[in-house]
Order: structure tokens, then sequence, then C-alpha cells
């Protein structure tokens, strides 16, 4: 029975809310506006993601249409639009990602040191003594001395002689390796 019904008719019933018509409009026409979507992008992906979005943005824009041109004619430029705005959308995120890619750059090399002093400690730490390795490890994983030492079963003192000695055997270690 829908197939007989003009597509202008069906738009005007689908803009009432009647969600058979609008499910026939877009039986009918879904197609070609993913044709169309690929010729305008030339990309299977981004022709998909467009004819998604015409599809979503369709039963709010059937209110605007009058029907003083075809429907097809009307869908078509929907389409365009969409089109273009998409592109446009693109082009503000390519131009705010290239002010933000010098940022991006100088944060990706600080944590790229940081991930290198990381791996430098932690190739150090496994040289050394068990004793002083853990003590590190506590004191690295936000503990007090006091809790360190609770945890170790030693004094608050010992603790910080272990630190200092861990310290002062890093130190050594990277000075040999300069």
């Amino acid at each position: 029975m829908r197939m007989e019904v003009s597509d202008e008719a069906l738009a005007g019933q689908a803009a009432d809310g009647d969600a058979e018509a609008f499910s026939a409009l877009l039986t009918r026409h879904y197609d070609r506006v993913f044709r169309l979507a690929f010729r305008l992008t030339g990309v299977k992906a981004e022709a998909e993601d467009l004819t998604q979005d015409v599809c979503l943005a369709l039963p709010t824009k059937l209110a605007g249409f009058r029907g003083q041109a075809r429907f097809t004619t009307w869908l078509y430029r929907v389409v365009v639009n969409a089109a273009h705005d998409r592109r446009r959308r693109a082009a503000t995120r390519a131009n705010a990602a290239t002010g933000w890619c010098e940022v991006e750059q100088a944060r990706r090399a600080e944590a790229l040191e940081e991930a290198e002093a990381q791996d430098w400690l932690t190739a150090a730490m496994r040289a050394l003594p068990v004793d002083l390795r853990d003590t590190v490890a506590l004191v690295l994983d936000d503990m007090t001395h006091g809790e360190t030492a609770e945890v170790l079963g030693i004094s608050e003192g010992t603790v910080s002689w272990r630190m200092s000695e861990a310290k002062k055997r890093l130190r050594q270690m990277k000075e040999d390796e300069a």
C-alpha cells in the first residue's frame, strides 16, 4: 500500500510522526542516499557514517520539508549539506589538532623521558641487594619511613639508612653509565 503513495505524501505523514511512512521513505531512498554519500566522500566507511547521520537527522529535518520541490531533490540537498557540515567539522578538528600538535609532541617526549627513567630505575633496582630493593620499592610506593619500617619489621632509622645507601648506589650506577 505504501509503495503507491508519493514520496511527498509519505514525507508529510512521517513529519507528523507516522513511523510506517518514515520506514517506507527510508526503504525507498536509503540506497540512493548512500550512493550520493559515497560519491561525495569517496570512502565507503565515510559514506556509511554520513548516511547514518542523514538517517538520524531525517525525522527532525522532515518538519522543514514544504513540498515546493520533489522529495528526492530536497533529500539530495539534505545529504549534500550534511557532507559539507562533516567536511567543515573535520577541517576544524584538523586545524585544532595542528595547533595542539606541538603541545602533544612535547607531552609525548616528556612521557617517553619519564618512561625511560622509570625503566632505568627498574633495571637498576634489580642490581641492588634485596633488602635495599624492598625498602626503595615501598618508599617509592608513597609509604612513609615509619610505615615501611613496620612492613619490613625494622626500625625507622634502618629505613632511612637503607634509602641513603640505595640513593648512593643508584647515583654511582648512573655515573658509571655516563
